[in-house]
């Protein structure tokens, strides 16, 4: 019930603003325009840092033999690399370029109905839009 007092404004010390502008948000009583405070700076008085960025390692040799920016420990060590047969060979084979277009797809892969799909849908979006 408190709450539909309060909604209605017959709460005690509720502020009546005035109605808004369109497209502004109502201000509180004084807000604008305050004597005592013109002229003076407002907002942040405190001078900003600024945030660095990781460290760049440009060293050779740790850059060959460490996977530089994958340990997630603050104090942690680099992750060493190991020798190419330990990693599975799915993870040599997988395509790292651009991604292929449709008609260097098999029409027989499921791969090549997604993209089509997605092609079509873009197709689809852009005549709904070419419209308005």
């Amino acid at each position: 019930m408190a709450w539909l007092a309060w909604r209605a404004g017959l709460f005690r010390g509720a502020i009546r603003l005035p109605p808004a502008e369109p497209g502004l948000l109502p201000l509180a009583p004084g807000a604008r325009g305050n004597k005592k405070f013109a002229g003076k700076a407002r907002g942040r008085t405190t001078a900003r840092v600024e945030l660095k960025g990781p460290e760049i390692c440009k060293d050779p040799v740790l850059l060959t033999t460490h996977a530089m920016g994958v340990n997630i420990y603050k104090d942690g060590q680099e992750v060493k690399l190991k020798p190419d047969s330990e990693y599975p060979e799915w993870l040599f084979n997988i395509h790292i370029g651009p991604p292929k277009k449709l008609d260097e797809l098999d029409p027989d892969t499921l791969q090549y109905w997604r993209h089509l799909r997605k092609l079509n849908t873009w197709h689809e979006i852009k005549v709904r839009n070419r419209r308005r």
